[in-house]
């Protein structure tokens, strides 16, 4: 891997001794530079998880993807700095009820520094972590961006997001490991089961570095602010196409027509 390039890539010039700030550093500046989107298979393109594809469009090609490709990108740098990583498998519980269990199609980074377990995520969509989690304790945690916290819940963590007062569901995970083969199948099921989410709707997001986020649901877009959120309906295809290139760095190839049931064209 061409840590020069990935560096290059998101804004990163500091210091790469295998510790606690960097490992902050990088997830910060990562999560703010590539965005989280799965264009691709809105287009009919696939999702290549070798490290050669994904390394082609999310470094060379100033794209962005999902958790198959920014996770493994990450654990990826991450192993050549010196890091002890392994990618656990979870599910996405974002806007699902505790009693409907999701396909287990989300993989995140377990880091280990100085003995002690941190979650790396930067493939969660519009609320991709923009610093590492301690995974072995349930309290409240601060990011640059918003309070996280891990909570056990019987036999499984559910990595939780506190918007306001209230806590979100994130995602799920029992502490599996998720291998190269699982995390093919998942991106198959992801990428190409009419039933899938993402094949579904276009879901973008991307973090800001005052603090903010900007998500793009379908054609719903939103401007989370530390003053408040705003929120913008997309009129048409073209006005799509240019808020991809111009406030995420996404360029759509011409000619090509992103349609989903959730846009409505």
């Amino acid at each position: 891997m061409d840590l020069d390039a990935y560096f290059a890539r998101i804004g990163y010039n500091g210091p790469t001794t295998p510790n606690l700030d960097t490992l902050h550093a990088i997830a910060g500046a990562h999560a703010q530079a590539i965005p989280f989107e799965n264009v691709d298979v809105l287009l009919g393109r696939g999702i290549d998880l070798a490290d050669e594809a994904v390394d082609h469009k999310l470094i060379a090609s100033h794209r962005g993807g999902y958790c198959f490709e920014q996770n493994t990108l990450m654990m990826r740098a991450l192993t050549q700095l010196g890091y002890a990583v392994r990618p656990l498998s979870a599910r996405v519980r974002q806007g699902r009820p505790r009693d409907v269990i999701p396909p287990r199609t989300h993989v995140f980074v377990e880091v280990n520094v100085d003995g002690a377990p941190w979650m790396v995520d930067v493939g969660v969509g519009g609320f991709s972590l923009t610093s590492a989690l301690r995974m072995d304790t349930e309290d409240a945690q601060a990011t640059p961006h918003e309070t996280r916290r891990l909570v056990r819940d019987g036999a499984r963590w559910l990595h939780q997001v506190l918007l306001g007062e209230t806590w979100m569901d994130l995602s799920e995970y029992t502490g599996e490991e998720m291998p190269a083969i699982d995390r093919e199948i998942g991106n198959w099921f992801t990428s190409t089961h009419p039933a899938s989410r993402f094949r579904t709707t276009l879901m973008v997001g991307l973090a800001r570095p005052d603090g903010g986020r900007l998500t793009l649901l379908n054609r719903e877009l939103t401007e989370r602010t530390r003053e408040g959120v705003v929120h913008t309906t997309l009129a048409d295809h073209d006005a799509l196409v240019a808020l991809l290139t111009e406030r995420f760095g996404i360029a759509v190839p011409t000619g090509a027509r992103i349609a989903c049931e959730g846009l409505g064209w």
